[in-house]
C-alpha cells in the first residue's frame, strides 16, 4: 500500500485537548510529523471511549525527550531501549515511542530496530484494526486493511497467524479477548486453527499475563459465545481447567450485568476451597481477590434466593454485606432465579443494619471471670447465644447471662 492516508475521522475531544496539543506542539516544534497508534485510533474510529493516548514518532528517543523537555513537559525515560518514553501533560501519561522494525522475537521480548518506516512500525501490531495510525488533523493510514476489519467487527492478525503467535503467545490470549470487545463477524478460521495448536504453549506465560487477558476477557458486555469457543478449541483446559460450562455465567450477566470480572470467574468455577486457592495462585491474584474468589466457593446454603430474614441478619453480621451480594448473585444465577426476587433480597440487605456485639472482655473481668483462654472462650459463648437470640438481648441482659453462667462454672 502507497503511503497515502485513507481518510479523515471528525477530530475528537481528547485530540483538541490541550494536554495533547501540548505533547504534539512540543514534538513536531523541531522534529517530524507525528502520528496517534493503536488502541486510540482504533476506539476513535468505532466511537468508543478513549482512555490511553498513545503517539509514534521518527524520531529516535533522546531526541524525543529533548523536545519534550524543550516544550516545558515532564518526561519519563519508561522503556528506552524498546524506544518507549512517556511525557506528563495536564496530569496525565502520553507514551511517546519511535518507530521500530522487529530484527529478531524471543517470545514476550524481541530485539527491535529504530526506522522512519510508518508500516514497518505498523507490521509489528498483532491485528490489523490496532496496525492504524492517525495524524493529529484526523487523517487515518490503514496498511493492512484494519478500517475494514475495525467496523466489520474482525479480528484478523497482521500477516500469518501462525508466525504472528509464535512470536508472542501472549497474542493467543489477546485473539480472544479482542474478539470478546470488538468481534462481530465470525471468528477468522486461520487463527482459530493457529490458536488451537499453539495452546499447549501458554504453560510457557507468567500467571500475571494470563490474569490480565483472562479477566478483561471477562469483562466484556458478554464474554460467553467467546468462552465456549475458547472451551470448543481446548484453549480454556491449558489455562484454567477449573472452568466449567458458561450457562451460569450467562444467567448471572442478565442479574449482573455490570463488569465484575472477578465475580463472573467465580461463576465460572466447578471446583471447591483448595481448587480456587489454585486457581488465585496460578494467576498470581492479589490476596483480596483471592479470598473473594475463595468465598465464591463456600457460600452456605441458607444464601439463596428468597433468602430468611433471620439468616440474612446472621449472615451479615458474620460476613459483612458485601460478600453476601456476591453469594446472592451467584446463587440467583445458579438457580435461575427471576430478577425480580434478587432485587428484593439485595433491596433487604441494602436496608439490614450490621448488629453490633455489645460487650468486651474487659467487661467480664468485675463479673469475677478470670483473664486467660477462659475469657475469651466464654466472650465468644456469649456471643453465639446472643445471636441465637437474633441479636435481640442488650448490653445488660447479656451480663446477666454471663453472671449466670461465671456462677455454674
Amino acid at each position: 500500500m502507497s503511503d497515502r492516508p485513507r481518510e479523515q475521522i471528525p477530530l475528537q475531544p481528547w485530540m483538541q485537548d490541550p494536554a495533547t496539543r501540548a505533547v504534539i506542539s512540543a514534538l513536531e516544534a523541531e522534529g517530524q510529523a507525528v502520528r496517534f497508534v493503536g488502541g486510540c485510533v482504533r476506539d476513535a474510529l468505532l466511537n468508543r471511549p478513549v482512555r490511553d493516548v498513545d503517539i509514534a514518532t521518527p524520531d529516535p528517543p533522546e531526541t524525543v525527550m529533548a523536545l519534550l523537555e524543550r516544550g516545558g513537559l515532564k518526561v519519563v525515560p519508561t522503556g528506552l531501549s524498546h524506544g518507549t518514553v512517556t511525557a506528563i501533560s495536564g496530569g496525565s501519561p502520553y507514551e511517546v515511542t519511535t518507530l521500530r522494525t522487529d530484527v529478531e522475537t524471543f517470545g514476550r521480548r524481541a530485539r527491535v530496530a529504530f526506522t522512519s518506516n510508518w508500516q514497518e512500525d505498523a507490521a509489528r501490531r498483532d491485528f490489523t484494526m490496532n496496525a492504524l495510525s492517525c495524524s493529529p488533523d484526523g487523517w487515518i493510514w490503514d496498511y493492512f486493511g484494519g478500517l475494514e476489519d475495525a467496523r466489520a467487527g474482525r479480528i484478523r492478525f497482521v500477516g500469518n497467524p501462525r508466525a504472528r503467535i509464535a512470536e508472542d503467545y501472549l497474542r493467543l490470549l489477546r485473539f480472544f479477548r479482542f474478539l470478546a470487545h470488538y468481534g462481530r463477524a465470525a471468528p477468522d478460521a486461520a487463527a482459530l486453527e493457529a490458536a488451537a495448536e499453539a495452546a499447549p504453549k501458554l504453560a510457557q506465560l507468567s500467571g500475571e499475563r494470563i490474569r490480565e487477558e483472562l479477566l478483561r476477557l471477562l469483562a466484556a458486555e458478554d464474554p460467553v459465545p467467546t468462552l465456549r469457543l475458547m472451551q470448543n478449541h481446548r484453549i480454556l483446559d491449558e489455562v484454567l481447567p477449573e472452568i466449567g460450562e458458561p450457562s451460569h455465567l450467562q444467567r448471572l450477566l442478565t442479574l449482573h450485568p455490570e463488569a465484575d470480572p472477578l465475580l463472573r470467574l467465580g461463576a465460572l468455577l466447578t471446583c471447591d476451597a483448595v481448587g480456587a486457592a489454585r486457581v488465585a495462585e496460578r494467576l498470581r491474584l492479589s490476596n483480596a481477590d483471592r479470598d473473594r474468589l475463595i468465598t465464591f466457593t463456600r457460600r452456605p446454603q441458607e444464601a439463596r434466593p428468597g433468602i430468611n430474614p433471620r439468616h440474612l441478619r446472621i449472615l451479615t453480621y458474620r460476613h459483612g454485606k458485601s460478600r453476601i451480594a456476591d453469594w446472592l448473585y451467584l446463587a440467583a444465577s445458579e438457580a435461575a432465579a427471576k430478577p425480580e426476587q434478587l432485587s428484593e433480597d439485595l433491596k433487604r440487605l441494602a436496608q439490614e443494619s450490621v448488629p453490633r456485639f455489645p460487650l468486651k472482655g474487659r467487661d467480664l473481668l468485675p463479673l469475677g471471670a478470670s483473664r486467660g483462654p477462659a475469657l475469651g472462650e466464654l466472650l465468644q459463648e456469649l456471643e453465639e447465644w446472643w445471636i441465637a437470640q437474633d441479636f435481640a438481648p442488650d448490653r445488660d441482659v447479656l451480663l446477666q447471662e454471663a453472671r449466670r453462667r461465671l456462677r455454674k462454672t
